[in-house]
């Protein structure tokens, strides 16, 4: 008789994402969805002429490894447009499937066994498992309510000789918060005489209602060490084409290239094609979407101002948060659930992104990257409690 062992998992404690949890709930009780991340308006029509047309005319093969040339040519140009930062097309700029499989990426090149990598909660679900996986240990700085400001005296007591990488984002999911100047300053005096890389996801650093987005890629000695993350997805409307990129410096690239060679070696390439003709016909793409998300933000805001919920401060990204202490004693995810089930609107828990939530926080997180009359038929329901 054969025995066989019993797999012992690599994450045990991870199952089905809070996102794909939410958006089933939601498709199975017909709720408005404003869980997950993701728009319900189309893209640029312009963008999908020209991936149809790169997949007609036959530019369907594999790309180079590291992205077709003429995108991370553009994505050079755009980064000189928007951040007066200079980078090797060549030797600094990779082509992902997605910005998850970036940050996978660059965390499995840098963090071995036994480092340690510092998180601010709350944090997006992925940093941790990527981390585990990578035989790392995360330790953590508690961003409070309702600012989120990163506690710098905190961060700097978490600073050991294990100390391999710190992960930031900017702007924040799920908070909705913005780093200022000074904190990347604070952040490159702790770390500045320490062996530390910086991981900094920038995802939505278009979708900012402040005078200007603080980036690493305005901070010199920083972006030295450091590898930033963007997404295509979250700029152009576009988060099923799962095509993002990573910047970092010459000796990073060549490591983080290892690995992403072999988890996907390269991404869609007529999709690629298109981004990359989009971006020299439209250079300023992206320049108005922070006012394009801020009228939306502004219409949720408006629509819930008289409602129970505490609406928390929204500098960036497309998510707002909301307090509901007033309307229930319900822990966030099982308020949630009885969201979905009795108002027919799908929120996040907040708490999921945290390692330990704080005591009596009573959070969810909406997303409004949606039609107005979307986002105003939710808010109408949820004005009702």
């Amino acid at each position: 008789m054969t025995t066989h062992s019993v797999l012992t998992s690599k994450l045990p404690s991870v199952g089905t994402t809070i996102f794909t949890k939410m958006s089933a709930l939601a498709a199975e009780k017909g709720a408005i969805n404003l869980s997950q991340g993701f728009p319900d308006f189309p893209p640029d029509s312009r963008l999908l002429e020209r991936a149809s047309q790169a997949i007609l005319t036959g530019n369907n093969q594999y790309s180079p490894m590291t992205g077709l040339p003429m995108l991370r040519d553009a994505i050079a140009s755009l980064i000189k447009r928007h951040y007066g930062r200079n980078v090797s097309s060549n030797d600094e700029v990779t082509v992902t499937s997605g910005a998850s499989e970036a940050i996978f990426d660059a965390i499995a090149a840098l963090v071995q066994n036994g480092d340690e990598v510092i998180l601010f909660d709350p944090a997006y679900d992925l940093y941790e498992p990527a981390v585990s996986l990578a035989g790392g240990v995360c330790r953590r700085v508690t961003l409070k309510a309702p600012d989120f400001r990163p506690d710098w005296q905190a961060f700097s007591e978490l600073l050991t000789d294990k100390t391999r990488l710190v992960i930031i984002n900017t702007p924040h999911n799920p908070t909705g918060s913005c780093w200022l100047e000074e904190d990347l300053e604070s952040l490159w005096q702790a770390i500045a005489q320490r062996d530390i890389y910086v991981l900094s996801d920038e995802v939505y650093e278009f979708i900012h209602f402040g005078n200007s987005a603080v980036s690493v890629h305005k901070h010199t000695e920083l972006a030295k060490r450091s590898l930033v993350v963007s997404s295509f997805g979250k700029s152009f409307h576009l988060t099923g084409w799962k095509v993002g990129y990573i910047v970092a410096p010459k000796a990073l690239t060549v490591e983080l290239r290892k690995v992403h060679q072999f988890v996907s070696f390269c991404t869609a390439t007529p999709l690629q094609q298109a981004l990359a003709e989009h971006l020299v016909a439209e250079p300023e793409a992206s320049a108005g979407l922070s006012g394009f998300y801020q009228q939306k933000r502004d219409v949720l805001r408006n629509a819930l101002a008289d409602s129970r919920f505490t609406l928390l401060p929204c500098s960036g990204t497309y998510f707002q948060l909301l307090d509901y202490s007033e309307i229930s004693d319900l822990d966030d995810v099982a308020f949630c659930e009885w969201l979905i089930d009795r108002v027919g609107v799908a929120a996040i828990p907040v708490s999921v992104f945290y390692q330990q939530p704080p005591t009596n926080q009573r959070l969810i997180r909406l997303c409004f990257a949606k039609e107005e009359s979307t986002l105003l038929d939710a808010a109408q329901r949820l004005a009702r409690l």
